[in-house]
């Protein structure tokens, strides 16, 4: 049985000012990784770690960078200041998250660690001004790093002491092979790694291969998702595509599920068929994909991307389709029950999918076999009164109206990008034909999808939900409107009152 002493921050020898810091994110003990990583990555080993998602994978190899980094400041000969620490991650998303997660750290040690982030490809000139300071880690996707490195605005050879890979798992699979391979070849032959990865595949095997030197690795007894307690997973069968499509329409309108949900799908043509389907109900959706920038994907500052996405407090995880891998299906999962906080999952499947389905539950119920993927109570019955609801839904969710979504989504970014401003200042024609030119029209939304009469609602939820309700926040707002209204712009006219004029209450 571990020590309960070994098991705090204060035992790993750490400088006072992490301590601190780490005080500050209310962090009484480090999770299973971090007590297992920290350790041995101070004592100057390599490491290969596998942790699931939300399990401190960040701070697991962060703290370790910065005592690195500290200590030699502070007790190595005086140096010329340079890059030491390079961070590499699969999205622009993460980039920012992990460089957050260091600053965090770093708090009271600001002055002596700095940290950029050169994964903003809109953004080139200021990154290449940040390095030019030389910072003391860069976190960024290999794309980015490589161009840098190529165009000698940051230089690495000499330098580079401590190199990792968060989310190994995923950067050959988003196609981060080559830059990869090219990267490592601008980097000194001696260095200390990490890898840090949700699962374990081939991917990850071959960049130990390239990266890596006789490391130690982690391969902690736990489960790659969060306990039952935490983490409930469900799983519905669904006789047809319509099926599941009217199973998601109850499920949202009458909150039985609640709170922000991420809805994952297999193809993009599919994400917008599936919101402009809950558009028509007055659900508010957003699509993320990586065809555009953030800003033109969702308007919800929380927001990541589909690929690494890291939302807060996110209650729910639907599956409409089934992940293709058992890998998938852990980093969708992962998105919800993070930290200490409960979610769900719920995947909906067809009856020519079980199978698949099977495989990816027996990756999950481990050694035991127990099942993990309960069955989803639901009476599809109950809700046949919906679905010609959803039926007109659908018809009005055609390919052009599709089409028309995506390219209303691209032409609003192209509207608001900050790198084409330039190009219309200069070409002011191109932008007038580009705001006058055809209104694109989605789908024809038929507001009276949006109300839900009781009658369709089914008897055992009848007084429970309240779908047609409004807000009362809304409503509240709408009242103070119309106290406040100017009656000279509603053009109505009072008669002049004899005496003293009233005071409003």
């Amino acid at each position: 049985m571990a020590d309960p002493e070994a098991l705090g921050f204060e035992h790993m020898g750490l400088d006072p000012r992490l301590l601190q810091a780490v005080a500050d994110l209310g962090w009484s003990r480090p999770t299973l990784i971090q007590e297992k990583a920290i350790p041995l990555a101070l004592e100057g080993k390599d490491l290969l770690a596998r942790a699931r998602t939300g399990s401190g994978k960040t701070a697991a190899y962060a703290i370790p960078v910065l005592q690195l980094l500290l200590h030699r400041k502070a007790t190595g000969p005086a140096v010329e200041q340079a890059v030491r620490g390079l961070v590499l991650v699969p999205t622009k998303e993460l980039a920012r998250q992990a460089r957050s997660m260091i600053q965090q750290l770093a708090a009271y040690c600001a002055r002596d660690i700095r940290v950029a982030n050169v994964s903003a490809t809109e953004d080139s000139a200021s990154e290449r001004a940040v390095l030019m300071e030389k910072p003391d880690i860069v976190v960024g996707t290999p794309s980015r790093v490589l161009n840098h490195l190529q165009q000698n605005s940051l230089v690495l050879r000499d330098s580079l002491e401590l190199l990792v890979l968060d989310e190994a798992d995923l950067l050959f699979s988003f196609g981060f092979e080559e830059e990869l391979k090219s990267l490592l070849c601008h980097l000194p032959r001696i260095y200390q790694a990490f890898l840090m990865s949700a699962t374990f595949n081939e991917d990850v095997q071959a960049l130990k291969e390239l990266v890596l030197h006789n490391p130690v690795t982690l391969k902690l007894q736990e489960s790659q998702l969060p306990g039952p307690d935490q983490l409930r997973q469900f799983q519905v069968v669904c006789q047809t595509q319509e099926d599941k499509f009217l199973l998601l329409y109850a499920l949202l309108k009458l909150s039985l599920i609640r709170g922000k949900s991420l809805l994952f799908v297999n193809t993009l043509e599919r994400s917008y068929r599936l919101r402009l389907f809950l558009e028509q109900f007055s659900i508010p959706t957003c699509v993320l994909n990586g065809e555009l920038p953030l800003c033109s994907r969702a308007s919800d500052p929380e927001a990541g991307v589909a690929r690494g996405i890291d939302f807060h407090h996110v209650s729910a995880v639907l599956n409409f389709d089934l992940p293709p891998t058992p890998e998938a299906y852990i980093h969708r999962a992962g998105r919800t029950a993070r930290a200490n906080n409960p979610g769900m999952v719920l995947t909906f499947v067809l009856p020519t999918e079980q199978p698949h389905l099977g495989t990816i539950e027996e990756l999950l119920s481990g050694e035991n076999g127990a099942p993990v993927l309960l069955p989803y109570q639901f009476r599809m019955e109950e809700i046949e009164g919906f679905r010609y609801r959803c039926r007109d839904a659908m018809r009005s969710v055609t390919k052009q109206a599709i089409r028309e979504a995506r390219l209303k989504e691209i032409k609003e970014e192209l509207l608001h990008s900050e790198r084409l401003r330039t190009y219309f200042e200069d070409n002011p024609r191109d932008l007038q034909l580009l705001r006058h030119d055809l209104p694109l029209h989605p789908a024809v939304v038929k507001p009276h999808l949006g109300h839900v009469p009781d009658y369709l609602v089914p008897p055992a939820l009848r007084g429970l939900v309240h779908p047609h309700k409004k807000r009362k926040k809304l409503a509240s707002k709408k009242v103070k409107k119309a106290k406040t209204q100017n009656p000279l712009r509603s053009f109505r006219h009072r008669k002049e009152r004899s005496g003293p004029t009233a005071v409003p209450s």
